[in-house]
């Protein structure tokens, strides 16, 4: 079985999710993090880094630059409608 790729641009993110070792900082996101430490111990998911401009959510939830959001669209499969032929 192949583990599922959960994409982060947050290194950090990242770190603590591999890290065994809880820090007091990090108890509202206990439960999460202990569910997603287990199921890459049973590398039933894997997290690798994703640089900014490859995060196609971000035109979702964040205001990014117009090449940026062209780029992401263009990725996205995503066409203007009202765009001239």
């Amino acid at each position: 079985m192949k583990a599922i790729d959960l994409h982060c641009d947050n290194k950090a993110t990242i770190m603590i999710a591999h890290n065994p070792i809880q820090h007091d900082r990090m108890k509202h996101v206990e439960v999460g993090r202990f569910f997603i430490r287990e199921n890459i111990d049973k590398m039933c998911i894997s997290f690798p880094f994703l640089k900014l401009e490859d995060q196609l959510a971000d035109i979702l939830t964040k205001g990014v630059c117009g090449r940026i959001f062209n780029d992401m669209i263009d990725k996205l499969g995503m066409i203007d409608i009202y765009a001239p032929s």
